[in-house]
């Protein structure tokens, strides 16, 4: 059996389309030079005015999880992640799954790892996706930070990261609006 292949020149099927010579893919466009220096710019911002407040308590007040927020919210301000329910309740549902494991296993890397994996299901059955919210129960499991000082300073956090990305979206007129939803 011999297998003809179309030559170069000949006419493309209207079924097959012309493979795209951009190695994009479906990838999002590149933002434009203002749109990466206004969120730069914000997410800067917010994670040094994290750190002021962390050196005026003397606490340690940016962890990563807030890190990756706050990226989400200035970066991706229509994504569900990015959004003020995800980023207050989800952070909220992590610190209470990291105590709650915490407090039932001891802190271990395999204590950390069952919190992620009871953090994502109470994301999911309570329709708040914040990926960094499961990093928060690993922070709480393996670092174990006293919860007076930190649970104010986490819901703190999550709220000014949700008041930044408002405001911020208001500041560049073509900015998209955030956020996409409340609750």
């Amino acid at each position: 059996m011999t297998t003809v292949l179309p030559s170069p020149s000949a006419p493309e099927s209207a079924a097959e389309p012309a493979p795209s010579r951009t190695a994009a893919g479906r990838a999002p466009a590149r933002p434009t030079p203002a749109a990466a220096f206004h969120s730069i710019s914000a997410v800067t911002a917010v994670l040094l005015g994290l750190v002021g407040i962390g050196a005026m308590l003397h606490e340690p007040v940016l962890i990563p999880p807030l890190a990756a927020s706050v990226a989400l919210v200035h970066s991706a301000p229509t994504l569900p992640l990015a959004q003020p329910r995800g980023v207050v309740v989800g952070h909220l549902l992590g610190m209470a799954v990291g105590y709650g494991v915490l407090a039932a296993a001891g802190s271990s890397a395999w204590a950390a790892a069952v919190a992620v994996g009871v953090t994502l299901t109470l994301l999911l059955v309570a329709r708040t996706p914040h990926s960094p919210a499961c990093a928060t129960s690993v922070v709480i499991v393996l670092q174990s930070p006293a919860p007076a000082r930190f649970v104010p300073l986490l819901f703190g956090s999550t709220v000014l990261l949700v008041l930044t990305g408002y405001a911020a979206s208001r500041i560049r007129r073509k900015a998209p609006r955030y956020p996409a939803y409340w609750w």
